[in-house]
């Protein structure tokens, strides 16, 4: 698959070859479903555990008789009216982290890649240098380009530093290395954005 790469300069540089095996799959709605809700799921933490009534090191001795003694009648020590005793229906340590293949998360990525592709929203860019590192500068390339209402910048090892300053003030503009390309952000996006370097990185992570 042939791409033409852009630059912000509005001229377009000779044409780059894309992997079909990494961004020519036809997309399929239940791998892509899979792998976004198993990458929320991993993003939810879980709140701190706490003593109950049964996890209370305290004596289990009866405090005194049942009847007669003027007071409530209580077991033991542990129970939560008393300080220090366990907690009622206290928060518990919840696993919200399921397994999925690593295969199955490879062909996610793929396919949300290859998503975008089919679409035409996937733009090359030559490099994302950004003149005064200058957001006014940056707002007016992107209106000659057309990048969309949401855009997903994937850049090489690093964000160029210059884009990431101009860009800072953006809304409609995400920004990611290429190690941290993933479904979510990628599906969310309105027009995918890669540089050359994003190009060759994501496609050596697969093929590595």
């Amino acid at each position: 698959m042939k791409v033409k790469v852009q630059s912000f300069a509005g001229t377009d540089a000779a044409d780059i070859e894309l992997n079909d095996e990494v961004f020519g799959l036809d997309p399929r709605a239940d791998i892509l479903h899979r792998v976004v809700t198993w990458q929320l799921e991993k993003r939810r933490a879980t709140a701190r555990g706490t003593r109950e009534r049964a996890d209370v090191a305290r004596t289990g001795k009866k405090l005194g008789r049942q009847k007669g003694g003027g007071v409530a009648r209580h077991g033991d020590r542990r129970a939560p009216v008393f300080i220090g005793g366990g907690k009622a229906h206290g928060a518990r340590v919840r696993d919200f982290n399921p397994s999925l293949n690593k295969k199955v998360r490879a062909l996610g990525l793929k396919m949300a890649l290859s998503s975008h592709a089919k679409a035409g929203s996937l733009i090359v860019m030559d490099a994302l240098t950004v003149d005064g590192n200058k957001t006014k500068s940056l707002k007016g390339d992107l209106a000659k380009l057309g990048w969309g209402n949401r855009a997903l910048v994937i850049d090489g090892d690093a964000v160029e530093t210059s884009f990431v300053l101009a860009a800072g003030n953006l809304r409609e503009v995400d920004v990611l290395p290429a190690i941290g390309a993933n479904v979510y952000d990628i599906i969310k996006a309105d027009t995918l954005v890669l540089t050359r370097a994003a190009v060759e990185k994501l496609e050596a992570r697969f093929n590595g």
